[in-house]
């Protein structure tokens, strides 16, 4: 299981965005949630998407964001 993981829309121009910057910043492996499949993540996530979440700790960030952001967002400390 990916430890990071991408909450998107189904056409969603941002998370179209947000997955070349994940790529840009050398994200590893992350796992892509679509949150049109759940009531409760649409209503968590609805409008804040992209968000990426880091599984290990809860930690989450918002869009926008560009690959340096992701990368210090990789970065940080526990």
């Amino acid at each position: 299981m990916a430890e990071l993981i991408l909450y998107q829309r189904d056409y969603c121009h941002l998370c179209d965005q947000a997955l070349a910057v994940l790529a840009a910043a050398g994200t590893p492996d992350f796992e892509s949630v679509w949150v049109d499949d759940s009531a409760e993540l649409e209503q968590r996530y609805g409008t804040r998407v992209p968000v990426l979440r880091d599984r290990a700790d809860g930690r989450e960030l918002d869009w926008p964001f560009d690959a340096a952001a992701v990368r210090a967002f990789l970065d940080r400390p526990l």
